[in-house]
């Protein structure tokens, strides 16, 4: 007879409990092993070869499974200027899909998707080889004249790249060379344990094409101050204005041809560029018009705001020789003359004219548009601003104009010590009060313009930003004929200027309502005393650095042509004195 020895059931049942619990442990040890080997941390840095202005940058790869998230990680000093985003780049590996994200401080989240494969871009596999104690797969391509290297390595068995809009290679990118001198190239690996195992979120914004998140990233930067929109220039009875001119309400002067609007602008770091955007339409009038953008300065006892709210007579005044009165066109002890942003003249009857007149293989433009960097006159972009816009016409629709002020910035800083530019604003014969009594630059004929002025102590490195326009519209007249420009300083000939644009029939096209002649051409595309119907005249530049501190003296001399019965020639010059405030 058999002895059989029974176990109690509760033995029985507690080894298998034993094992289940051992069994689990060592799957859950070996998960930990894997996620734990599965979430890196790659740091990249980025520096030219070379260079010695430390502009290192350093890139920050996570990767978690097949999914990595790219972000700078780079440290600012200071603070940012505005609309500066957080940009970070997501991939995933197992989807064959990159998502990049801009991120705002005022919560504005956009995003766009992209394929991880280019097929715009082929590599060429040239082989294996060391580098930096990785054994690599080395890449070559050429974009756009760009030769690139790279070289990755597959020993780590995963793939992670900093850069990935030129596609994806297999493995984790050691290192890239640009043109044998931009250097991208992994500095170190870490673990990442605190990485959860999707790092993608699952909200990344607005979702909106690659082109519109370029569009927004540079809006976002951009400071656009709107001014004016589609307001009307045109010459009519208007009710005098009176009082003090109020924030941001458009004022009309001068029967209307002159349109005011006072503004405050920020201070800005100067490394901001300043521009100024203008769109004009005739509203009825068919003619090519003189136009002025321009600011009112104040800081004087008397400005040409007075004149605007008074009279003109209010104003000091120089008498030519034929007993001509000029008014407000030179700088005084108690008044500056204005300062002009922008000179432009209109074409002949843009987008009102656009169906009246057709000629085979033009096609007419529906706007003139007109864009001028005025940095150099910044300064009296900045505070409380009283900004106007001229268009001299005598027609009841006249023109509609818009105009904003845009500042683009060059650095991240929102530094605001470095402001040092100083100006002087020295004469302007653009008579923008014209309808209000203002006369034509006409002394030239008999007599020059000559301004006294002082430069401070502290201030170096003067130029004279000057813009010279020749009116006199028949074939004789100083708009159809080239006049040297002389600018005299303390009694010598220092320098000598024609302005001439003979490009005018370039913007044919902007001009329907243009005569045109039997040979073929039109009125628009004739050359003039510099500037064309449809065209932003620019400033030219003269180095007075020479200058010592003190009082000097600026003539300026045109040999203006002769009047033929009621027409007369006259010049628009306007002239700012530029320097720097040490």
């Amino acid at each position: 007879m058999t002895l059989v020895s029974h176990q109690p059931t509760f033995i029985i049942f507690a080894e298998k409990i034993s094992f289940m619990r051992k069994l689990i442990l060592s799957l859950l040890f070996v998960t930990f092993l894997l996620t734990a080997n599965a979430q890196q941390r790659l740091v990249y840095q980025m520096y030219v070869l070379g260079s010695t202005d430390g502009d290192t940058t350093f890139v920050e790869v996570k990767r978690s499974g097949n999914q990595l998230k790219i972000q700078d990680i780079n440290e600012f000093d200071g603070q940012l200027i505005p609309g500066i985003s957080t940009d970070i780049t997501y991939v995933d590996y197992s989807q064959d899909s990159a998502f990049f994200q801009m991120s705002y401080s005022d919560g504005d989240e956009y995003f766009c998707s992209f394929p991880l494969k280019n097929n715009n871009v082929t590599f060429t596999e040239e082989g294996e080889e060391m580098m930096n104690g990785y054994k690599c797969k080395k890449y070559r391509t050429s974009i756009n004249s760009n030769t690139i290297e790279v070289w990755m390595t597959e020993t780590l068995g995963y793939n992670a790249t900093p850069s990935i809009s030129r596609g994806a290679l297999n493995g984790v990118m050691i290192k890239q060379l640009i043109n044998g001198n931009r250097v991208f190239e992994l500095k170190n690996i870490k673990k990442d344990r605190k990485l959860k195992n999707e790092i993608i979120p699952d909200n990344l914004g607005t979702r909106v094409s690659a082109q519109d998140i370029d569009k927004i990233s540079k809006e976002k930067l951009i400071i656009r101050v709107p001014v004016f929109d589609e307001e009307q220039i045109n010459f009519a009875e208007i009710e005098k204005f009176q009082g003090e001119i109020p924030y941001d309400s458009v004022i009309r002067f001068a029967y209307g041809t002159l349109i005011l609007k006072k503004i405050n602008l920020q201070n800005l770091p100067e490394h901001y560029s300043y521009f100024i955007e203008v769109e004009q339409q005739s509203n009825g009038d068919a003619y090519d018009r003189s136009g002025s953008i321009f600011v009112i300065p104040t800081e004087r006892e008397l400005s040409l705001k007075d004149a605007l709210i008074d009279s003109i007579q209010l104003l000091h005044s120089y008498t030519d020789r034929r007993d001509i009165t000029y008014r407000a066109i030179k700088l005084e002890d108690d008044f500056l003359p204005v300062v002009e942003l922008m000179r432009f003249f209109t074409p002949f009857g843009v987008n009102h004219y656009n169906n009246a007149v057709y000629i085979d293989g033009l096609e007419w433009h529906d706007v003139a548009y007109y864009k001028q960097d005025v940095t150099d006159v910044s300064k009296h972009l900045r505070g409380d601003v009283l900004i106007g816009a001229f268009i001299g016409n005598y027609d009841g629709g006249g023109h509609k104009l818009s105009l904003d002020v845009v500042a683009y910035p060059s650095d991240y800083s929102w530094d605001l010590s470095q402001n040092d530019d100083w100006t002087l604003p020295l004469f302007n014969t653009c008579n923008v009060m014209e309808m209000a009594g203002q006369h034509y630059g006409r002394m030239f004929k008999t007599d020059s313009l000559t301004v006294e002025f002082e430069v401070p102590e502290n201030v170096s490195d003067l130029r004279l930003r000057y813009i010279s326009t020749g009116h006199g519209g028949w074939g004789g007249g100083d708009e159809f004929n080239p006049k040297e420009n002389t600018i005299i300083i303390d009694g010598e000939k220092v320098f000598t200027h024609t302005p001439w644009r003979c490009d005018c029939a370039t913007y044919r096209e902007y001009n329907p309502a243009s005569g045109n002649f039997w040979n073929g051409t039109s009125s628009s595309d004739l050359s003039r005393s510099g500037w064309c119907p449809g065209t932003a005249t620019q400033p030219v530049y003269f180095d007075l650095s020479f200058l010592k501190p003190g009082k000097h003296t600026i003539t300026i001399a045109i040999p203006q042509g002769e009047d033929v019965g009621s027409s007369f020639n006259h010049w628009m010059v306007s002239g700012i004195l530029l320097g720097i405030n040490n």
